[in-house]
């Protein structure tokens, strides 16, 4: 099951106090103050983790505790701090308080976020006497951890997403050109959930793919699976429209597209894209229909994840497109 979004709670622990204290040693008849301080509460941070591709897991672990800092001791002895909390979140995770203002995110392996801070341990009375005030009976109690709760986004982090309606060979092109073996069938909304896969091509060269399902209009307001998805290709660099070649308007069917990203993020909406018009080969040959204008496209392309027609050629332009603007890189560890 693949779960993008989710709640937690989360409690820090709370610092020990610190301790009123006299020393009493033989042969020292008037011994000061040794109250010690107490140690710090566990603080939990968001770490990110290469190997987790959802956020499953939270949906059975929505509380996380951290624990509290021991008190102080006598001869000024320091509480034990106690150890943080690290929560593992998949690379792309974006973290937000309970009104929605951004804590942060982490994108790449090893990135660690404060979440919730644990508390400071007090002080002993040995931190209180003074020239007048010798024997302090003063002492500070702990701090309290901080009590918070976090919502968790998972935005999956590829180079190019592929957006199209229901049935336009958006995971058949993904399987084809990938390792990635999503679900195919001759019926709409058969990918209910993001894919990535890894294109490979010659001299190490390679990049990630998204396919997240299909995209009807109204998507933008919640019509279809499309909204609840569309987050996914927020990261992307480039966009590839399909559109099959078998739709009844060609024109209206990018124009749809292109309206739905606009709707849901303008930002998306401006990011670089290509139009792929695909399932070439049900189109018999050498009667293609008169395709429309697509003028703020960078390319266009007529494909067939069946034939192969035209895959070498897009699949290079992309990876060209990709390295002209900064982005192409090794693909992560790990996909398929």
């Amino acid at each position: 099951m693949f779960i993008d979004e989710v709640l937690v709670d989360l409690l820090a622990g709370d610092g020990g106090s610190g301790m009123c204290a006299f020393r009493r040693e033989s042969r020292v008849p008037k011994g000061g103050p040794s109250g010690g301080d107490g140690g710090r509460g566990g603080s939990i941070y968001v770490v990110a983790h290469p190997g987790l591709w959802t956020l499953l897991d939270f949906t059975y672990h929505r509380r996380w505790t951290a624990g509290n800092g021991g008190h102080g001791g006598p001869n000024q002895e320091t509480g034990k701090s106690a150890e943080d909390v690290e929560m593992p979140v998949p690379l792309g995770t974006e973290v937000r308080d309970a009104d929605g203002v951004l804590l942060g995110e982490v994108l790449e392996e090893g990135d660690r976020l404060l979440v919730a801070k644990g508390g400071r341990g007090g002080q002993g009375n040995q931190h209180f006497a003074t020239p007048t005030h010798q024997a302090p009976h003063e002492f500070q109690p702990g701090e309290d951890g901080q009590h918070r709760r976090i919502k968790l986004t998972l935005k999956l982090i590829a180079h190019v997403g592929l957006l199209g309606e229901p049935n336009a060979g958006k995971s058949t092109l993904l399987a084809t050109v990938t390792a990635a073996r999503p679900k195919i069938a001759a019926y709409p909304f058969t990918t209910l959930e993001p894919n990535l896969g890894v294109v490979s091509l010659s001299g190490q060269r390679s990049y990630v793919i998204a396919d997240i399902p299909g995209i009807i209009e109204g998507a933008h307001a919640g019509k279809g699976l499309g909204l609840q998805f569309l987050r996914h290709v927020e990261r992307t660099r480039l966009l590839v429209l399909m559109v099959p070649l078998d739709a009844p308007d060609l024109a209206a069917s990018y124009a749809m597209l292109r309206m739905e990203a606009e709707r849901f993020s303008p930002v998306l909406a401006a990011k670089p894209h290509c139009v792929a018009w695909t399932k070439a080969d049900l189109v018999p040959e050498g009667e293609l229909p008169p395709l429309p204008p697509t003028p703020d496209a960078f390319a266009q392309f007529v494909l067939s994840s069946v034939s192969h027609r035209g895959l070498d050629v897009f699949l290079d332009a992309l990876w060209r497109r990709l390295a002209a603007e900064g982005a192409a890189e090794e693909a992560p560890v790990g996909l398929p």
